[in-house]
């Protein structure tokens, strides 16, 4: 009977698939990539249908390891039109304090102008309002580049700190596949001996 596959959630935006060649390079178990939302990714690893998860901080840390990988840039996203546009190098959210945010972000930002009353909607949603002409949208460059349209522009907020992307997995997880994987992202060789 063959083993059961090696499940690895990611969440939107993250990118597996440089460690996942290396893992099929070096493993006969199968693995399964699961893409999640984020205010799911911690769900699948605590109900044990995922054995590790690709997350975006902040997670709620109980019971849960976290080696973190890397920084994604926060960009505003803008109709093509906008005044952004013109901001090669990027800008400051004093440079946005007029705008209307369509999304709430989550560092709690709030532009200083008084804002509309939006209806809860999709990042793609979100993102089609905008290329409108109507309002920004603060995302991670992953989550930008996803939904990227024509009629919108996208630039850094430089005084806006930049999401965390990590690997998470349950501390009583005790599969030896865990810490393969964990040597698969950490650029470990496969004679490694932690792997």
């Amino acid at each position: 009977m063959p083993p059961p596959p090696f499940r690895v959630g990611f969440v939107t935006g993250a990118t597996p698939d440089k460690w996942a060649r290396t893992w099929r390079d070096r493993s006969r178990i199968p693995l399964e990539l699961v893409p999640v939302e984020q205010h799911e990714q911690e769900d699948g690893l605590r109900a044990g249908s995922l054995d590790a998860c690709l997350v975006r901080l902040p997670v709620d840390r109980e019971g849960l390891h976290l080696i973190p990988l890397y920084d994604e840039v926060a960009v505003v996203v803008a109709g093509s039109e906008h005044l952004v546009a013109a901001a090669d190098d990027g800008v400051t959210l004093a440079d946005l304090a007029d705008e209307q945010l369509v999304l709430p972000h989550e560092s709690g930002w709030v532009p200083a102008a008084e804002q509309l009353d939006w209806p809860p909607m999709s990042v793609r949603d979100a993102v089609e309002v905008v290329a409108s002409g109507t309002g920004i949208v603060l995302l991670p460059m992953s989550i930008a580049r996803l939904h990227h349209r024509k009629d919108v522009v996208t630039r850094p907020v430089t005084d806006l700190p930049a999401t965390k992307v990590g690997l998470s997995w349950l501390v009583d997880n005790e599969d030896p596949r865990v810490q393969t994987f964990i040597g698969v992202v950490r650029g470990r060789s496969e004679r490694s001996s932690r792997s």
